[in-house]
């Protein structure tokens, strides 16, 4: 039997070409694939290396979110380290999109900051999480 496993995440959003840009510049993501469909337009988006793995497929004619700050729901990117984690939290700050301040919780959430796409859905960097770089053990998990 074959195991699912997750490939990708389909987003519409309201401003396409900003997102296309907070995605390359917090999350170095690249466009992989694009395609126009008047008025539809669809680009697929992932990280070097991961271009079969894992993407984001974005499509314009979304609606804006309204999150409250303590919704937690995100999409996660971890991150090599707390000083990189607190570095992209400062430039977040400085544009107006830090929704939340570094802050070290136990494990396995780690040290993590978030911030707010252009579309509302906020992005969680973490450093010391069991997953990605400056990834903790595992097996603490269980």
């Amino acid at each position: 039997m074959h195991t699912p496993r997750i490939t990708h995440l389909a987003l519409h959003v309201t401003d396409i070409d900003a997102c296309i840009d907070f995605y390359q510049r917090y999350c170095a993501m690249e466009i992989i694939h694009q395609r126009q469909h008047a008025p539809k337009r669809i680009v697929w988006m992932a990280e070097p290396g991961r271009e079969t793995d894992f993407i984001f497929v974005l499509m314009n004619g979304g609606t804006d979110l309204q999150l409250a700050e303590n919704d937690y729901r995100h999409f996660g990117f971890a991150l090599a380290s707390r000083e990189a984690v607190d570095a992209l939290a400062d430039t977040a700050r400085d544009e107006g999109c830090l929704v939340w301040e570094p802050r070290d919780e136990p494990f396995p959430v780690g040290y993590y900051c978030g911030l707010r796409d252009p579309n509302g859905n906020y992005v969680e960097f973490s450093y010391g999480q069991p997953l990605g770089p400056g990834a903790e053990d595992f097996s603490k998990l269980r």
